[in-house]
């Protein structure tokens, strides 16, 4: 059984900003470009069996930084909808809802075709990519170049906790993190590895 190692996209303005993105796409800032190129001596001497990547410039970008070419995008890596919380950052939503947090209440609908997400809906798609990659994992490494919220998101499935137990795995931008077995079982054997913070 192979590793599956994650990849958070490096930093953009709204990452810094703590502005909650996701279908907006803001490019790498130089500070990202340079966590993503930190990224390829950690990931050089593996072979892969596949390489995922969210379809948003920010992972693909990443990506091609960290040395992984060829990636193959994915729409369920996409971030979490956040709905009408797009580009807002928590301390504004706070001064109208000082007890909201994410991992519980989700978001409101955001403008039509962006109706935001639980984190069982988040759930859901971290489940169809980890039954997707089931196969090439028994084959060797996978990585998965995406975002934060997701990522964590996917982190507690993987190790059979529920999707609001993401909460638990703090993700920094361009940073790699590794879950691997123990004894047959999942584990986590490596986080927020990366040489520029």
């Amino acid at each position: 059984m192979g590793d599956l190692l994650l990849v958070r996209h490096g930093e953009t303005e709204w990452s810094a900003s703590g502005r909650h993105t996701s279908r907006t796409d803001p490019p790498l800032t130089r500070r990202g470009e340079e966590q993503a190129k930190s990224l390829a001596p950690l990931l050089a001497d593996r072979t892969f069996a596949l390489v995922l990547t969210s379809p948003l410039a920010r992972a693909v970008r990443t990506a091609e930084l960290a040395g992984l070419y060829g990636a193959v995008p994915d729409p369920d890596l996409r971030e979490w909808d956040y709905g009408a919380y797009e580009g807002v950052r928590t301390v504004e939503i706070h001064r109208t809802r000082p007890d909201w947090y994410l991992w519980n209440d989700g978001v409101p609908p955001g403008p039509a075709g962006h109706p935001g997400e639980s984190p069982t809906e988040v759930g859901q798609r971290a489940d169809r990519v980890l039954s997707r990659i089931e196969p090439a994992l028994a084959g060797g490494d996978v990585v998965l170049v995406a975002h934060a919220h997701f990522l964590r998101v996917l982190t507690a499935r993987r190790l059979g906790l529920a999707p609001a137990d993401g909460r638990l795995f703090q993700l920094a931008t361009g940073t790699l993190s590794r879950l691997s077995t123990e004894h047959g079982r999942p584990v986590i054997a490596g986080w927020n590895a990366g040489a520029v913070r």
